[in-house]
């Protein structure tokens, strides 16, 4: 647990936490615009680019738990630290790469070395304030960094592909990495964790990191070789035979990686579910619209990147300003499903997205509602934390960011992976015609995440009344829908 501080050392020590996360979604937001650049001068398949986006989130997803549970092994500031020392080592690997083997695998050395940096700040956040008015802010300001890192990461991944190269997106990373260790050592209190003894469950580990990518690949590669193929049944039975094996390891293992009560409380597993769906869309939608705007509409790097900068905006604007006081004088579910839905209209509006489209009104009013995301994700994981008990605060908060890269490597492969095959099956049409037709049914599909996660927030999440022994409610409203 994080030390008693003084006021001023806790908001320090907050604002170097989001810089360590503002470096980590900076990048994942930097690598979408260069995508195209990336393709052209390695030359990745369609399907084979998605794994620059996904060799980092399949490996972020993987370690998330580990690296939680060991940050309660050896204390959180190591993990923090040693995570942006990974971080940035391997964002100059990826800046070196001199093809797609090269690249991926330092794409899956970031990915962990984020998962190092994220897999602590959420619990550090949560102890840091334990007093709800100041958690709700603290968690705005994260949300916010989030935005901020999105914005920045698309207008600056647009600038330096087109000035310098697509290498430059990941340099970029190594002087933010390297003033951000040196503000953790000064800052960060130092802790003592419970001890190695207590065991880490590499094994755990092992099982969810192979299965997620095993998943991921089975998915990716059903543009080559088809949904019904010998060859994806094969690797879907194995994901799932990984997958299960965790499970299985997490109900027996004396120290699990992943205590399987935390899914007892309706708040955890409803917030997680929930979020898987929410991010699967939105990540998804930000790799879409991007191909759609460099591949079909032929805009430049930069130019793209200026135009995805709204959402991104109304996104942080959302997260910082209003979140937090409208979380506090509504309620933190309604607020999700208000959020919810204006992601749901924004995303079902680009179903019926024309071959050149006019960014104003075609794509314009999508960006504005994209700024229902900030309001859903600080009211979904206040829901999500409010359901961890103390001791459960670590493994509740790496689960969450768990399924938020999990969500997001799912969407970016079903997404991009049907939209491709949608495209080849319509190359007859001509290729802006097909590609547009393939957007469609990736927004399509996206749009049903969507709805699927608004139904789950207003039936699982629903908040529970309080009581009385005379059997009427008593004053105020549980604001987290929790159960246990």
């Amino acid at each position: 647990m994080v030390p008693t501080m003084a006021t001023t050392s806790r908001w320090l020590a907050l604002a170097v936490l989001c810089a360590g996360m503002l470096m980590v979604i900076l990048d994942g937001n930097i690598v979408t615009v260069a995508l195209p650049a990336i393709q052209d001068d390695l030359g990745f398949s369609p399907a084979g680019l998605t794994w620059t986006v996904n060799a980092y989130m399949i490996s972020f997803a993987g370690f998330l738990l580990f690296a939680g549970r060991i940050g309660d092994l050896v204390g959180r500031r190591r993990v923090f630290v040693a995570g942006l020392a990974l971080f940035a080592a391997a964002s100059l690997l990826c800046g070196l790469a001199t093809g797609q083997g090269m690249l991926i695998a330092a794409r899956f050395l970031q990915g962990a070395g984020a998962a190092g940096v994220s897999g602590v700040s959420l619990g550090m956040v949560v102890m840091l304030f334990p007093e709800p008015r100041e958690r709700g802010i603290a968690i705005g300001a994260f949300t916010f960094v989030g935005a901020a890192g999105a914005s920045i990461g698309q207008v600056l991944g647009g600038v330096l592909t087109d000035a310098l190269s697509w290498h430059w997106i990941f340099y970029v990373n190594v002087p933010i990495g390297a003033a951000a260790l040196v503000l953790a050592l000064r800052v960060l209190k130092a802790e003592r964790g419970i001890g190695l003894r207590s065991g880490a469950d590499a094994p755990g580990a092992v099982l969810v990191t192979a299965g997620l990518m095993t998943a991921v690949y089975t998915i990716v590669e059903t543009d080559r070789y088809g949904w019904l193929s010998a060859h994806t049944a094969g690797f879907a039975v194995l994901a799932a035979a990984l997958l299960a094996g965790f499970v299985v390891r997490q109900a027996t293992a004396a120290r699990p990686l992943l205590p399987l009560r935390v899914f007892g409380s309706r708040a955890v597993s409803g917030a997680n579910a929930v979020q898987i769906l929410t991010v699967f869309a939105m990540f998804g939608f930000q790799v879409l619209v991007t191909l759609y705007l460099e591949r079909v509409l032929r805009w430049g790097a930069s130019t793209t990147g200026l135009a995805l900068l709204p959402a991104a905006v109304m996104i942080g604007g959302v997260s910082l300003v209003l979140s937090a006081r409208l979380n506090a004088r509504f309620g933190e579910w309604r607020m999700l499903l208000t959020g919810l839905g204006a992601l749901t209209v924004g995303i079902g509006l680009l179903t019926r997205l024309p071959v050149h489209a006019g960014y104003v009104p075609h794509l314009l009013p999508t960006m504005i509602l994209g700024g229902g995301f900030g309001l859903a994700a600080s009211a979904l994981t206040a829901l999500g934390m409010s359901g961890a008990r103390a001791d459960d605060a670590g493994v509740v908060s790496g689960l969450f960011n768990t399924t938020q890269q999990l969500g997001g490597a799912l969407g970016v492969a079903v997404l991009t992976t049907l939209a491709a095959g949608r495209t080849q099956a319509l190359s007859g049409l001509g290729p802006a015609l097909a590609a547009t037709e393939g957007f469609r049914l990736g927004f399509r599909v996206g749009t049903g995440a969507l709805v699927a996660a608004l139904v789950i927030a207003a039936v699982v999440l629903r908040p529970r009344v309080r009581r009385c022994p005379t059997g009427q409610a008593a004053p105020g409203v549980l604001a987290t829908g929790e159960a246990r």
